[in-house]
């Protein structure tokens, strides 16, 4: 799979959970090749088919990079190199610029790409479900959305700071989660942010008191004993609602799907390893220094994952989110999911 050489920059105004940016100069960050595909294997470099896949970083993005360090990739023929993206604007644009084949990315980025006539299928969810975490600093002595709605009716004149992205999934996923327990937003001070570093710094240096993010970032807080977590993705929207999903341009699909169905494959090999021997994963990761977390942190985010990894998202409650970012006004218009999803192959394998 060749790509172009023209860069398609689209304008993607929304950015998106769930994504820890890497520290970078350029927008392809870091390139990534498989190491060893013919030792994995028992095939010549030169048999294996090369695809790029872009990514950012978060807890579910492990099965890719897993999937290149131990080989499963290559063990299903693909010789696959990770290119890292500082935000996921610049991995859409890549995508919809065919300088990529296969594009990880928070489940909102292909809505935005199918508004701007880009023709992406979404084929799978990339691995891991409640990433998306929401935890309240200990001092504040709040340890549940129950507690919360007590600690905000008792506390009318002490507004707490809550820091998230404007417009994105983890906004949505505290709005979700007041709604549901019926607390006003206004109740809170929202604290909006451009950066996620600069998220988790202002939460570990007590600027603010709640912080929606992502594992594994969140797991160093809990584990630390620094804080707890009130709700996350899983719980607000459904077990299998994603963080991040996989996608292709419709071509790729329509005219290669056995490389689609081989990168499947190789996604849940690596899936195996994380869900039966972690350690072994995480062995495995250390080469590549993709999550800059102490390795037991690393542990526990994977081993209090809601349920084992697979890679069938839960569509319904996509379109949920969808319907609610149309609402705020954040997409002006609604895709229907089932028009950008096409899960088939990955409900064939699973």
């Amino acid at each position: 799979m060749k790509s172009t050489p023209m860069f398609l920059k689209q304008v993607l105004t929304l950015s998106v959970s769930s994504v820890l940016w890497v520290a970078c100069a350029s927008p392809e960050a870091t390139t990534t090749t498989d190491p060893a595909p013919a030792e994995a294997s028992g095939a010549a470099p030169e048999d294996l088919i090369p695809v790029k896949a872009g990514h950012l970083v978060a807890l579910d993005m492990a099965p890719l990079f897993v999937g290149v360090e131990s080989g499963c990739f290559a063990e299903n023929g693909l010789a696959v190199e990770t290119i890292a993206f500082t935000n996921p604007g610049d991995n859409n644009a890549a995508l919809a610029g065919s300088q990529i084949d296969f594009s990880t990315n928070p489940f909102t980025l292909p809505f935005f790409a199918a508004n701007s006539g880009v023709p992406i299928k979404t084929v799978a969810a990339a691995g891991g479900w409640g990433v998306m975490q929401v935890i309240i600093n200990n001092e504040v002595g709040v340890k549940s959305i129950a507690e919360l709605v007590t600690f905000v009716t008792e506390n009318p004149d002490t507004k707490l700071k809550i820091a998230t992205l404007r417009g994105d999934t983890l906004e949505l996923i505290l709005v979700d989660a007041f709604e549901a327990a019926d607390i006003s937003v206004d109740a809170f001070e929202m604290v909006y942010f451009d950066d996620l570093l600069a998220m988790v710094d202002a939460f570990r240096i007590g600027e603010v008191d709640i912080l929606s993010h992502i594992k594994p970032y969140t797991t160093q807080f809990v584990t630390s004993g620094e804080a707890t977590v009130l709700t996350d993705n899983a719980e607000v929207w459904s077990p299998t609602t994603p963080n991040t999903v996989v996608s292709v341009l419709e071509k790729t699909l329509t005219e290669q799907p056995e490389v689609v169905e081989s990168y499947i494959k190789g996604l849940q090999c690596a899936a195996e390893i994380i869900n039966t021997d972690p350690e072994k994963a995480i062995e495995f990761l250390k080469d590549g220094n993709y999550y800059r977390v102490e390795d037991e942190v690393l542990l526990t985010a994977f081993e209090t994952q809601p349920a084992p990894i697979t890679f069938t998202p839960d569509l319904v409650a996509i379109q949920t989110v969808v319907e609610k970012m149309i609402a705020l006004q954040y997409i002006e218009s609604d895709v229907p999911t089932q028009d950008i999803f096409d899960t088939t192959i990955v409900k064939s394998l699973e």
